[in-house]
C-alpha cells in the first residue's frame, strides 16, 4: 500500500510543478519526518527550486501543497519546517487498504517483466558445503524471493564447476592416497557413512598435505585437470561420478534450509558445446584480447585490465604490468575466460545454448534442470535470455567479477556489462572461541583477532549439515521442555523450523559488506534480534485467534473486516492511543515499499532489520492493551483487526527471509 502511495504522490508533486513552474522532473524525493507527528512523508523538493526560481523554499511549499492534485489515500498536504511539503495519510483508508493487501495472494510476475537470472550458492562439487556457502544461499534466495514479491520474473541458477582444480584434487586424493577404483567410490557414494560430500572434505585436506609433502605432486593435479576437461578416461568418469553425487548431497543440504534453484548450469558443458571457442572468436576478432609473444605471459591470450588500459594501447600485451590471462600459454582457458563465456550465454548473446535434462525432482513437482551435451529432454523451459544477471559471489572475487563485465563490454554489449551485477559480500569467518571449540589451534595474535579465516584446504571450518544438526538439537532440547507431550516428529519438524530461522536469519541480519563472525552460542541463541524471535512474535498474534475460535466457536478471521467501519478506523486513529495505533498499522503497510527499496539497494539486510522492528512494536502494543477481554465491540474488532494486519505482514516479510513460522513456539 505504502510504495502505491509513494509512486502517486511523485507523480502528483510532478503535475502540479509542470503546470505552476513548467518544469520537468525526473526524480522526486520522499522522506519519512524524524518524528511521526509532524507528518507520514515529507518532500524536500521546494529547496532545490527555490535556488533554480528564486523564491524562498516555504513560498513554493505553499504554492505546490496547494496546487498538488487530489491522492488517493492522502488527506492533506502542508508545509514544514523552512520548505518541506508534508504529507498527512488518511489512516483510516491507508489501514484497509492494508488490511485488504495482506488477505491477497502474491501473484506472478508482471505480464511486461523481463527475466532476471540470479546466479548463487555455487560450491565446488569437491566436498561438504560450510558455513560460508550459506551466507551466499541464504542472500542468494532472498533476493530472489524479494524479486518474485515485486512482480519479477525470475531463474534461479547455480553454477556448478565439475572440471575444475577443486574436482582435480579430489580425484587426484581417490587414485593415489587411497587407491580408489570407480567402482569403489561409486559404492561410497550409495551409501557411505558418512556421506560423500562429508567424506571429500577430510579427503581434500589430506590431498593438501600430499601436495606439500612433495611439490613435485602437484603434476598429478595438472594431468588429472586435463583428463577431465578431456572428457574420456577413468579419470573424467570418477570426476564425473564424484562432482554428480556431491551435487545432489548439495541439493539436499541447501532444500533443509528452503533454497530451490531452477537451473545447474556445469563447466563441462561450456567446454564440450564450445562455449568458450564461440566467445574466444568474438573476443579475438573484436580485438579484447591479445597475444604475448614475450615477456612474463608469453604464448598467452590476456586482458587488458582497467589498470592497464590507461597505459597506451601501443604497449604490446608483453609488456603490461597489469593485464589478465585468458587463455594460458598451454591453450587451456581461465576460470574467468569460461566465466566471459557463460555471461554471454545468460544474456542470449553466445549464438548456443546448451541441451537440458532433469536432473532432481523437490517434493512440491519443481524441477531442477541440468545442462547437457546431449539432446534436451521433452519439456525443457527455455532457459537464459535475461535483460539483468546477478551473480552473488563473495567481494574477494570483485577483481575477476569485473573482468567478466569488461570482457562483455569488449564485444560492444555495453548495454549488458551494465547490467552484470555482482551481488558482493563478505566472507564467513569463525569467533576465535568457536575456532577452539572446533580443535583448531590459534596463535595468541589470532585469538585477538574478531574472526579466524576458515580454511577448506585444511578442512577448517564448520559443516552446513553439521551445523544445522546443531541448532536443530538445540531447538529440540527448547521445544520439549515447553512442550513436552509432543510426539516426536512434531517436535523435529518444529525444531527444524526454529533452526532454520536462527541460521537464515543470523546470515541476513547484517548488510552485505559486513565480515561475520560466526559463534555457536550466538547462532543458537533464541533472544533477542534472532529469527526464532521473529517467529514467536508470529505464533504468539496467531495463539490470539487460536484462543478466541476456542472460546467462541462462531468467531471467524475473515468477518473482522466488515466490522471495523471507516469512521470506527478514523476515530480510534486519533488521539495519544491512536498515534500509538498508526505507527504500527503503518509500519506494517510498509512492507511492500521496503520490498521495492530492499531490491533496489540490494541489501536484504534492510527486510530483516524492518521485520525485527515491526516485531518489537508488535510485542509493545500486545502487552499494553487487553485484546481478547476488551469490553467495547468495536474497539476489541479493531484491535483484533490491527494484530491480524501485523500477524499476515510479519509472516509475508519472515518468508521473503525463508523463514517459516511454525505452529507453536
Amino acid at each position: 500500500m505504502i510504495a502505491q502511495l509513494h509512486r502517486a504522490l511523485r507523480d502528483a508533486v510532478r503535475a502540479a510543478v509542470k503546470t505552476r513552474y513548467q518544469v520537468e522532473l525526473e526524480a522526486v524525493v520522499l522522506e519519512k519526518p524524524p518524528q511521526a507527528k509532524l507528518a507520514d512523508l515529507a518532500c524536500p523538493l521546494p529547496f532545490e527550486l527555490a535556488r533554480r526560481l528564486k523564491h524562498s523554499p516555504r513560498e513554493i511549499a505553499r504554492e505546490l501543497a496547494a496546487a498538488l492534485p487530489r491522492v488517493e489515500g492522502v488527506e492533506r498536504a502542508d508545509v514544514g519546517g523552512g520548505g518541506y511539503i508534508n504529507f498527512h495519510f488518511d489512516r483510516a483508508a491507508v489501514f484497509q487498504a492494508a488490511v485488504r493487501e495482506s488477505r491477497a495472494p502474491v501473484t506472478g510476475p508482471r505480464a511486461d517483466a523481463a527475466k532476471i537470472i540470479v546466479e548463487h550458492t555455487n560450491i565446488n562439487p569437491n566436498k561438504a558445503a560450510h558455513v560460508g556457502h550459506l551466507r551466499n544461499a541464504a542472500l542468494g534466495d532472498s533476493f530472489v524471493r524479494l524479486l518474485r514479491f515485486t512482480r519479477q520474473r525470475v531463474e534461479v541458477q547455480n553454477y556448478i564447476d565439475n572440471t575444475g582444480v577443486q574436482v582435480a584434487d579430489v580425484v587426484v586424493g581417490f587414485e593415489h592416497l587411497e587407491k580408489k577404483s570407480v567402482v569403489e567410490v561409486e559404492k561410497l557414494a550409495a551409501g557411505s557413512s558418512p556421506p560423500l560430500d562429508h567424506y571429500c572434505w577430510d579427503l581434500y585436506a589430506r590431498v593438501t598435505e600430499f601436495y606439500e609433502e612433495d611439490p613435485q605432486r602437484l603434476d598429478l593435479r595438472a594431468q588429472a585437470l586435463m583428463a577431465i576437461e578431456d572428457g574420456s578416461g577413468e579419470t573424467a568418469r570418477l570426476a564425473e561420478l564424484v562432482s554428480t553425487a556431491i551435487v545432489r548431497r548439495h541439493l539436499e543440504t541447501m532444500a533443509r534450509l528452503g533454497v530451490y534453484y531452477d537451473l545447474l548450469p556445469r563447466e563441462s558443458e561450456i567446454l564440450r558445446l564450445k562455449f568458450w571457442d564461440a566467445a574466444f572468436e568474438q573476443l579475438k576478432q573484436r580485438g579484447a584480447i591479445e597475444l604475448a609473444t614475450t615477456g612474463k605471459n608469453k604464448g598467452c591470450w590476456v586482458m587488458r585490465t582497467a589498470t592497464a588500459e590507461k597505459a597506451s594501447a601501443a604497449v604490446p600485451a608483453d609488456e603490461l604490468d597489469d593485464a589478465k590471462i585468458i587463455v594460458r600459454s598451454n591453450g587451456t582457458v581461465t576460470y574467468v575466460g569460461k566465466d566471459i563465456a557463460y555471461q554471454l550465454w545468460k544474456f542470449g548473446l553466445l549464438g548456443r545454448d546448451f541441451a537440458y535434462r532433469r536432473f532432481h525432482t523437490y517434493p512440491d513437482g519443481r524441477v531442477v534442470w541440468m545442462s547437457s551435451a546431449e539432446r534436451s529432454e521433452p519439456g525443457a523451459p527455455p532457459f537464459g535470455h535475461a535483460l539483468t544477471v546477478y551473480n552473488v559471489i563473495d567481494a574477494r572475487q570483485s577483481y575477476l567479477q569485473d573482468i567478466v563485465a569488461a570482457g562483455v563490454e569488449a564485444l560492444g554489449h555495453r548495454e549488458q556489462a551494465a547490467r552484470s551485477v555482482h551481488f558482493a559480500y563478505e566472507m564467513v569467518g569463525l569467533s576465535p572461541r568457536c575456532a577452539r571449540e572446533l580443535g583448531i589451534e590459534l596463535s595468541a595474535e589470532e585469538e585477538k583477532r574478531p574472526f579466524i579465516e576458515v580454511s577448506g584446504r585444511k578442512g577448517q571450518g564448520v559443516k552446513a549439515d553439521d551445523l544445522l544438526d546443531a541448532l536443530e538439537q538445540s531447538a529440540r532440547r527448547e521445544v520439549e521442555s515447553r512442550h513436552p507431550d509432543l510426539d516426536p516428529a512434531t517436535s523435529d519438524l518444529l525444531a527444524h523450523k526454529i533452526a532454520v530461522a536462527a541460521l537464515r536469519f543470523f546470515m541476513l541480519r547484517v548488510t552485505r559488506n559486513t565480515t561475520i563472525a560466526f559463534d555457536f552460542k550466538d547462532a543458537l541463541s533464541f533472544d533477542g534480534e534472532t529469527g526464532p524471535y521473529l517467529q514467536y512474535s508470529v505464533v504468539r498474534a496467531r495463539n490470539i485467534f487460536r484462543k478466541l475460535r476456542e472460546s467462541e466457536p462462531s468467531f471467524q478471521v475473515d468477518g473482522l473486516p466488515a466490522q471495523v467501519s471507516p469512521a470506527a478506523a478514523k476515530k480510534l486513529f486519533t488521539g495519544e492511543s491512536g498515534d500509538e495505533f498508526w505507527a504500527l498499522a503503518s509500519q506494517a503497510a510498509e512492507l511492500d515499499w521496503m520490498a521495492e527499496i530492499v531490491v533496489s539497494q540490494q541489501e536484504p539486510a534492510l527486510v530483516a532489520k524492518w521485520t525485527f522492528g515491526l516485531a518489537q512494536q508488535f510485542n509493545l502494543f500486545y502487552h499494553r492493551h487487553h485484546i481478547v477481554s476488551e469490553a467495547d465491540p468495536e474497539r476489541r474488532a479493531f484491535l483484533l483487526l490491527l494484530t491480524d494486519l501485523v500477524q499476515r505482514q510479519l509472516a509475508r516479510a519472515l518468508d521473503l527471509l525463508g523463514i517459516e513460522v511454525p505452529e507453536r513456539m
